[in-house]
């Protein structure tokens, strides 16, 4: 069974938990399922828009299935609502309670700081990586009950990468959080680095002489390989679930030393 404190950061974030993961599960439910009335709308698009644009949306292809699905889901309002339940979930790890004057009480449990805050992010990002797994394991689902001409290990491996991201802004926004104890900060810091980053990804392919900059971007790692037609990338993915570990692991540290407002 899970620690208490576990299960109390579940009870206390279940109306948020769900809403999320109905809100992503509607949100690729209808996308994907209506694919044959969405076409004619994504023809139109695809026309009307400059290729620069498309370009910088990452978007190569609308019409096929996998430009579909990368159009559509993994593109920009897939990764933007998963990135947003990640940060708004994340910051009530530590900067919630600290915030609302509830660290005192919480921190009375007998265990130490660093197990306090393991188990805080334990719940939340287990919870966290469940929700961003829902567009994956749905996909598997109607991928081909649509009759997608496309491979499922493609599709896995695009639902592995949006996992994997959602690794890296969560490890980095428990970062902040637990540096800070601000969910303000924890929404701006993280926010801006997602703009920035997602920004230098787009710029890198359309400009020769800043190739350089997708490699700063957590975004060339998980749609920069283009999944939906190559497949797997597992050094791509490795990558940005370091950055989630790493990042984790110094605010864990952080939080253990700082300190903490009551």
């Amino acid at each position: 069974m899970p620690p208490a404190l576990v299960r109390k950061t579940w009870r206390d974030d279940r109306r948020a938990l769900a809403g999320w993961a109905v809100g992503i599960a509607a949100f690729t439910t209808i996308y994907t399922s209506f694919y044959p009335r969405f076409r004619g709308v994504a023809e139109l698009k695809q026309a009307a828009l400059p290729k620069g644009m498309l370009d910088f949306l990452g978007i190569a292809d609308m019409l096929s299935p996998a430009g579909y699905l990368q159009a559509t889901i993994f593109s920009l309002l897939g990764p933007l609502l998963v990135l947003t339940c990640a940060v708004t979930l994340i910051a009530r790890t530590i900067a919630r309670p600290e915030e609302d004057g509830g660290m005192e009480l919480l921190l009375t449990i007998p265990v130490s700081r660093s197990a306090f805050a393991g188990q805080r992010l334990a719940a939340t990002g287990a919870a966290v990586l469940v929700i961003a797994a829902i567009p994956w394991v749905l996909l598997m689902i109607i991928v081909p009950a649509i009759g997608f001409d496309l491979p499922l290990s493609h599709v896995a491996a695009a639902g592995a990468g949006l996992v994997a991201l959602a690794c890296c802004f969560a490890g980095i926004a428990f970062l902040v959080g637990a540096a800070t104890g601000r969910r303000g900060t924890v929404s701006a810091v993280t926010g801006v680095l997602a703009v920035a980053t997602y920004l230098a990804n787009a710029v890198s392919d359309l400009a020769g002489g800043l190739s350089w900059l997708r490699w700063l971007s957590p975004f060339h790692y998980y749609i920069g390989t283009d999944p939906l037609t190559t497949g797997w990338h597992p050094g791509a993915l490795l990558t940005l679930v370091t950055v989630g570990v790493l990042t984790t692991l110094a605010g864990v540290v952080l939080f253990d030393r700082r300190d903490v407002g009551v």
